[in-house]
């Protein structure tokens, strides 16, 4: 088995990190504890259609046709705020790419200094000036980047939250710079629909009461029964809820700065964000510019893949790489020499030496032709026995 790297164009938030989840192509992004989302939409949409069936009829009759329009409205209002806030990005920080957590790194280290073996390292942040208050800017060991003023890690979804307010579980998503205007309207309308439901349950059963009695309503009426339970133990978390969010709102402060106490006025610590004007923070929180995401979730980028082919099928490739096979012939320039073809130091030296000029004495010598070349007969060497027998003949003939 081999495998083929393959390049594929894919959406980024496919490659995003966190614990989020996507939808429609990147264009829904919430958290991926959804559990209580679905439980809110279900109180919602249950509650307002008992009320369209049995009290919406006998008041539109009885006492004005526009309370079911106004119910209508006001209804597709609140659902339109709680989609708007769990469907939308919060304000979520990108990571730090590896080469700048790696330059980052090497900043801090150059400001810290050498940090002594068993000591702790100082922690690490930066100063900033917000209208002539000191700012603390924190850095992040998840998300590698030190976190603008006011934002905050949120360790369910596991993201850096620009304008950090709270993860609420009943929208199913983080209420942070880009959607907490939308959450306020939503909390703000649901308490008046659970006002509005209630209200008008109450005056159902009034009427009806007057005519058959209260008993006998309660008895043929069981849906409104079931609505005023719900409504009445809804009401006070909603109403509350929506109190403590205008509270914060006339002060232009968040839920985690309120909980952490950081403009609380110790140590002549004010919150540099206030105008000192109630109606000034209301403006700038809830009719203030709409912010971009920073994310890019539905941009393109490449992923490359690699597929298993099989020892059977050959990999197809653009530029294939030629079979070479072992040869002591020269090759051609700019050619690869394999190391067991490569000639030896001595068969170089002995090339080099007959590449290089004649001397003058070898000038002077004959040369014979290449072409045919004459050998030379070496005597054969005379033994020592055969030198002792010519010696006696010549002995002879002396005498």
């Amino acid at each position: 088995m081999s495998a083929v790297m393959m390049t594929r164009k894919v959406r980024k938030w496919e490659k995003l990190p966190g614990k989020n989840t996507f939808c429609c192509d990147g264009r829904v992004m919430m958290a991926r504890q959804k559990g209580v989302f679905y439980l809110t939409l279900f109180l919602i949409v249950g509650t307002c259609s008992l009320f369209f069936a049995f009290e919406c009829p006998y008041l539109a009759i009885h006492l004005s046709p526009a309370i079911p329009v106004f119910a209508i409205l006001l209804f597709f209002f609140v659902m339109a705020m709680l989609l708007r806030t769990s469907f939308s990005d919060p304000g979520v920080l990108p990571r730090a790419l590896p080469e700048e957590a790696t330059f980052i790194e090497m900043e801090i280290e150059a400001t810290n200094g050498n940090v002594p073996a068993g000591q702790r390292p100082p922690p690490r942040i930066r100063n900033v000036q917000i209208n002539g208050q000191i700012v603390k800017l924190k850095y992040c060991y998840t998300c590698k980047i030190f976190r603008p003023p006011r934002a905050s890690h949120c360790s369910i979804c596991d993201n850096c939250v620009d304008r950090f307010d709270h993860h609420c579980p009943w929208v199913g998503n983080c209420v942070g710079k880009r959607n907490y205007r939308y959450f306020y309207l939503f909390t703000l309308s649901l308490s008046l629909l659970t006002i509005y439901i209630f209200t008008f349950n109450i005056v159902h059963v009034v009427m009806r009461s007057v005519n058959s009695g209260f008993v006998k309503t309660l008895q043929d009426t069981p849906g409104t029964v079931l609505e005023v339970l719900v409504c009445f133990f809804t009401l006070w978390s909603v109403v509350g809820l929506t109190g403590f969010h205008t509270y914060l709102i006339s002060l232009n402060q968040t839920t985690n700065e309120d909980i952490k106490g950081s403009w609380s006025g110790k140590n002549r610590v004010q919150n540099p964000y206030s105008h000192k004007n109630i109606i000034n923070n209301c403006c700038e929180v809830l009719c203030g510019p709409a912010y971009p995401s920073v994310l890019d979730r539905r941009g393109l980028m490449r992923d490359d893949l690699s597929v298993p082919t099989s020892a059977a099928e050959p990999a197809t490739n653009s530029n294939p790489v030629p079979q070479t096979t072992k040869t002591t012939a020269p090759l051609i320039p700019n050619e690869h020499t394999p190391d067991d073809a490569k000639p030896s130091m001595a068969d170089a030296a002995i090339a080099h030496a007959e590449k290089r000029s004649p001397s003058p004495r070898e000038d002077k010598l004959p040369t014979l032709p290449k072409s045919s070349p004459t050998p030379t007969k070496v005597p054969p060497l005379a033994s020592p026995e055969t030198d002792a027998e010519a010696s006696i003949i010549a002995k002879d003939k002396a005498l």
